[in-house]
């Protein structure tokens, strides 16, 4: 059973199947990758991306969620926050 988070706008699914990556055709999608840092971003539109390595704070207003390697993740469209790279991060993203 999949383990799906939804918390500061941002829903999260630990471990996503690989039946669920193959069905959404995640390994086609953009790999974007960034070394430890931290940055402000808004989604200019909704983003669902795929960690494939790495760690990641991200920091909405005063309260944070970390996504790591296997979390599918949906960034609304509108969303303010910012991303605290712990470990570098490479992510397959695709903008719907």
């Amino acid at each position: 059973m999949n383990n799906v988070i939804e918390k500061l706008g941002l829903k999260i699914i630990r471990n996503a199947p690989e039946e669920m990556l193959t069905e959404l055709g995640v390994r086609q999608w953009t790999i974007w990758s960034c070394p430890p840092s931290e940055f402000q971003w808004i989604y200019g539109s909704k983003e669902t991306c795929y960690i494939l390595e790495g760690k990641v704070k991200i920091i909405v207003k005063d309260e944070s969620v970390e996504i790591v390697a296997g979390d599918l993740v949906v960034f609304p469209k509108g969303l303010s926050c910012t991303w605290d790279i712990l470990v570098a991060v490479d992510k397959h993203f695709s903008y719907a």
